[in-house]
C-alpha cells in the first residue's frame, strides 16, 4: 500500500505569492483608479455640494439644503422633459433591439463573405462620431437642400418637412436608430456565435425549421445579451442630449432649449447663470437613471442570469 504524499506549502509562502500578486493588481488598476476618481467620483460629488446652494444678486450664494431637490420634482420644464425622454424610451428602446435581434440572427443564419460585409455595413454608422451623424442628418431632412426635398419633386409632390413640431420625434427617432442598431447588433451576434452549433445540428435532425431554431433555441439563449443591450438603451436614451442638441440649428421651432433634461441643465447653466439649479437638475437625472436601472435589472433578474 503506497504512501500519499503530502505536499506541504512551507510556511508563509503562501501568502506571500499571495500578497505579491495582489501588490502587482493594485499597481495594474491603479491608473484606472485614479482617472475614475479624479474624472467622475470628484465631479460628482462636486455637483451634489453645489446642487445644496442657491445664489441670488440680493443674497448672494446661501445654504439651502434639498430644496432645490424640491423644486426640481415640482418644476413642470424639467417634468416635461422627462416625460419626453421616458417617451423615446418607451418608442427607441423596443424598435433598436427588435432590428439588432433580427440582422444578428439573419447574419448568424448566412455563411458567406456576404454577411461580414454585412456585419461592417451595419456597424458602420456606430463607428461615425454622432455629432457628425446628426450634421448628415440635418443635411438629409433640410427642406432647402436635402435629397429628400430633390427626391420627392422629381415625382412633382411636395416634400415632408421633417424637422416640423410635429414630425422631429419620428426623425430623431430614426437618427438614433440608425446609429446604434448597428452596435446592439454586434453584441447579440457575438452572443449566437457562444451558442454550440451540435444543438443546432440535433434540432435539425428532429425536423425544426431555420425559424423554430431561431425563436426556440437562439433567442432564449442570448437573453442575458439581450438584457444587457436593453439596459444600455435604456441609460443611454434617458440621457438624449448631442441628436437633439447638434438638430437644434436646424429646427429651433421644433426643438427648444429645454427640450430634454440635459439640455434643460446647459440652459440653466450658460443661459440663465444657474449653475446651482442646472446641478441640481443634473443630479437628479443621474439619480432617476440609475433608478430605472436598477429596477429593470430587477426585474429582468432572472433572464440576465443574476439570479444566483
Amino acid at each position: 500500500m503506497s504512501k500519499k504524499k503530502n505536499n506541504v506549502v512551507p510556511h508563509g509562502t503562501k501568502s506571500l505569492s499571495t500578497t505579491k500578486a495582489n501588490r502587482w493588481g493594485w499597481i495594474f488598476t491603479a491608473p484606472f483608479g485614479i482617472v475614475f476618481i479624479l474624472f467622475l467620483v470628484v465631479p460628482l460629488v462636486y455637483a451634489f455640494f453645489v446642487s445644496l446652494y442657491s445664489y441670488t444678486q440680493v443674497r448672494g450664494t446661501v445654504f439651502t439644503g434639498l430644496a432645490n431637490y424640491k423644486r426640481v420634482f415640482t418644476d413642470p420644464i424639467f417634468l416635461n422633459g422627462l416625460k419626453l425622454v421616458v417617451l423615446y424610451t418607451i418608442v427607441m428602446v423596443p424598435i433598436q433591439l427588435l432590428f439588432a435581434l433580427l440582422l444578428a440572427l439573419v447574419l448568424d443564419s448566412v455563411k458567406s463573405k456576404f454577411a461580414s460585409v454585412s456585419r461592417l455595413l451595419y456597424f458602420l454608422p456606430y463607428a461615425i462620431p454622432v455629432v457628425i451623424g446628426a450634421l448628415m442628418w440635418g443635411f438629409l431632412y433640410s427642406k432647402d437642400m436635402g435629397p429628400f426635398t430633390s427626391f420627392f419633386q422629381l415625382f412633382g409632390m411636395k416634400a415632408p418637412d421633417f424637422l416640423a413640431p410635429g414630425s422631429i420625434f419620428g426623425s430623431l427617432v430614426n437618427m438614433v436608430t440608425w446609429q446604434w442598431t448597428g452596435y446592439y447588433m454586434v453584441i447579440l451576434y457575438s452572443a449566437l456565435q457562444s451558442i454550440p452549433t451540435d444543438l443546432y445540428e440535433s434540432a435539425r435532425i428532429d425536423g425544426a425549421s431555420e425559424v423554430k431554431i431561431a425563436l426556440k433555441i437562439k433567442v432564449p439563449m442570448i437573453t442575458s445579451s439581450m438584457v444587457m443591450v436593453t439596459i444600455f438603451a435604456l441609460i443611454g436614451t434617458l440621457q438624449f442630449y448631442t441628436e437633439p442638441m447638434v438638430l437644434r440649428n436646424n429646427a429651433n421651432s421644433a426643438i427648444p432649449p429645454e427640450y430634454t433634461p440635459n439640455m434643460y441643465a446647459q440652459a440653466l447653466e450658460f443661459n440663465y447663470n444657474q449653475m446651482n439649479y442646472a446641478a441640481t437638475v443634473s443630479f437628479a437625472l443621474g439619480l432617476l437613471v440609475v433608478i430605472f436601472s436598477v429596477v429593470f435589472m430587477v426585474l429582468t433578474r432572472k433572464q440576465s442570469g443574476l439570479e444566483d
